[in-house]
């Protein structure tokens, strides 16, 4: 069996192998799920009485309750590109807590021990994470329509927004597979997830970036998940604030060059450092 052969075969074996625990711990999947609705909820209709995008008040003449109404759901609109990629964010807590509890729990020791590729146990368990995802997103899209956001450009720039959210969300599980395998115990993993919430939220996905300090605002423009995030408000054709910083004026490339960035770094080393762990 050629080389390629072999990854794929072993990449499938640890692919279902992720799906399987997905299956049987129900409650993971559930969570899973229900988080993306409650970030709408939470969000949506509770921030969005608080807080104006400029461009983004539909309907914001009339009486006061069409004002308001109208104010809301542009806000919602504005956010819903925010929370995609809040989900393709997400994907590094899994995989990290996942790949640590592998190695305290032996099983990393075990894989490598076996004739099988270490690029393919790893690749399966990003594309399991990957399916699990998808089902995620098309949910908070389901979510989205129903509280008023909608797609406003054109069907092919959507199903581009949508794999550069499945793309953003691949490399994310890069990085926490290499966190995980480098930190190696599930409790430490456990609480590293808190060091993820800075990169979702010194974002443009919430907020205009206007508003915060210049150094903040530099921070917040650079970080690649503002660039997916800008990307998807112009391919969906969702109101946007605006910003001078080069990845905001080109988000679409800016996304996809982080998106690479990410991948060849964080890929070869997480093999690496699967390969070798505890040599």
């Amino acid at each position: 069996m050629s080389a390629v052969a072999n990854l794929a075969a072993d990449a499938w074996s640890s692919m279902l192998r992720v799906l399987l625990h997905y299956r049987r711990s129900p409650g993971l999947l559930a969570v899973s799920l229900a988080v993306p609705v409650l970030m709408v909820v939470v969000f949506g209709y509770v921030f969005g009485s608080a807080i104006t995008v400029p461009g983004a008040e539909t309907g914001a003449t009339g009486a006061s309750g069409a004002t308001d109404a109208g104010h809301v759901d542009g806000y919602r609109e504005f956010l819903m590109p925010g929370l995609f990629a809040m989900v393709a964010v997400n994907g590094i807590m899994p995989t990290m807590v996942g790949a640590a509890r592998d190695v305290g729990r032996g099983v990393t020791d075990r894989l490598r021990s076996m004739a099988v590729s270490r690029t393919g146990l790893l690749l399966g368990q990003t594309l399991a994470d990957l399916l699990v995802s998808v089902v995620v997103l098309a949910l908070l899209a389901a979510v989205g329509l129903v509280v008023g956001w909608r797609i406003r450009g054109g069907a092919a720039d959507a199903a581009g927004a949508f794999g550069l959210l499945l793309l953003f969300r691949f490399a994310m599980t890069w990085v926490g597979l290499l966190l995980g395998l480098a930190v190696g115990k599930e409790e430490a993993a456990g609480q590293l997830v808190f060091a993820v919430f800075p990169l979702a939220m010194v974002t443009n996905a919430f907020v205009p970036t206007g508003g915060m300090p210049g150094w903040l605002a530099a921070v917040a423009e650079w970080n690649p998940m503002s660039a997916v995030v800008q990307a998807g408000r112009d391919l969906f054709g969702n109101p946007s604030a605006p910003a001078a910083a080069w990845p905001m004026q080109h988000a679409v490339p800016a996304a996809l060059l982080w998106c690479a960035v990410l991948l060849l770094v964080c890929g070869p080393f997480a093999v690496r450092k699967f390969a070798t762990h505890g040599t």
